[in-house]
């Protein structure tokens, strides 16, 4: 069997976690937690918990990051599972890349993204929640890869996910 990727786009607060958990039960799946993300606070210097740790646990070079989810899947798996928060993505990352993966989006309804998110960070903007840019990645997606990605609205996916 040809490897697959699949690249998980999300917003923070969409059941990104969740959704990557289950993907990794699975014994033919590798998954990957959030791969730009040192890169992205290594080059912005946005203050998060446990930044340091991230930074010093990670590449913070986006080419390397590219490289490391394009090429051989660890472990020996068929399938990576890429969990990608829209907002680690910035202007300077080619995206040429994307069109060797499978891609999906998760969305969830502006109003309770903003009152989960806004209680961890109540200094929250339009910006740290990733709409512009998920609509950008999704544009971008269909045009190098000709088809149009798979969206899951994470509400309608909690209430029947079987469907």
């Amino acid at each position: 069997m040809s490897a697959r990727y699949l690249a998980m786009w999300s917003g923070p607060r969409n059941i990104s976690t969740a959704m990557m958990r289950s993907w990794g039960n699975r014994s033919d799946t590798t998954v990957i937690d959030e791969p730009f993300y040192a890169y992205y606070l290594a080059s912005t210097g946005i203050e998060h918990p446990g930044a340091a740790e991230i930074i010093a646990s990670q590449p913070t070079d986006w080419q390397e990051v590219v490289d490391n989810i394009t090429t051989e899947i660890p472990g020996g798996k068929t399938l990576y599972y890429q969990k990608h928060i829209t907002t680690h993505m910035l202007p300077e990352i080619s995206r040429d890349w994307l069109q060797r993966l499978s891609h999906c989006f998760l969305i969830r309804s502006p109003e309770r993204v903003v009152a989960s998110y806004s209680k961890t960070r109540p200094d929250t903007n339009a910006d740290d929640l990733g709409y512009r840019i998920q609509h950008e990645l999704f544009d971008d997606m269909r045009r190098l890869t000709g088809t149009t990605p798979t969206v899951i609205d994470t509400e309608r996916f909690l209430q029947n996910p079987e469907d």
